[in-house]
């Protein structure tokens, strides 16, 4: 399954899904096995409101995007992508094992 991570810096999942100017992505097998595909930049305003749709388009590809927040807006154009987006912090590696764990426990597997 391919996630994507908001992240400003590679190491924490730390941003607002409007705001996310950097996106990882990853490609999680198992536990043992989150392999690092790429880091994709956003064109993201500071000055503008509601660039959900940009985020969007930028992980057309994924199953999953994982954020810091994310509001009403953003879920229904999600929603319209078949996109899910977990709320989330801290190092990636540590949320995208938690969003392993959860996965294996809803669905008994990835």
């Amino acid at each position: 399954m391919r996630v994507a991570v908001a992240s400003s810096n590679g190491k924490d999942v730390d941003l607002h899904f409007g705001k996310a100017k950097t996106l990882f992505v990853y490609d999680l097998i198992d536990e043992n096995n989150i392999k690092f595909i790429e880091k994709r930049n956003v064109d993201i305003s500071d000055e503008v409101k509601h660039q959900s749709t940009k985020v969007i388009d930028a992980v057309s590809d994924c199953e999953t995007v994982i954020v810091v927040k994310y509001g009403p807006t953003t879920k229904l154009k999600a929603k319209k992508a078949n996109l899910k987006i977990i709320e989330d912090e801290g190092p990636i590696k540590e949320v995208l094992e938690r969003y392993i764990d959860h996965v294996k426990f809803m669905k008994g597997h990835l």
